[in-house]
């Protein structure tokens, strides 16, 4: 089976940072932030490393919910049904 690939994007000034990784290597993307941040010979800093790692965040959040929710019905439509 065929490892998913990911890639998160930043556009800085002039400048795009791409990363890409597969899928359950979220980790060793963390350190590679952890590694170019703390590069002084390049302009990704501190500030970029958190908005990919907030970003990498929300996406695994919303993989998470997908999972929760693959085999659920729509919630709404109980709801709605109650006060119908």
């Amino acid at each position: 089976m065929e490892t998913a690939m990911k890639q998160i994007v930043l556009n800085k000034g002039g400048e795009k940072y791409i990363f890409r990784y597969a899928e359950g290597a979220e980790g060793s993307l963390l350190d590679a932030l952890v590694d170019k941040a703390g590069d002084s010979s390049c302009d990704f800093d501190w500030f970029d490393a958190a908005v990919i790692s907030f970003k990498l965040t929300q996406s695994l959040i919303g993989q998470a919910d997908d999972l929760l929710h693959k085999d659920m019905p729509n919630p709404l439509q109980y709801f709605q049904q109650d006060y119908e």
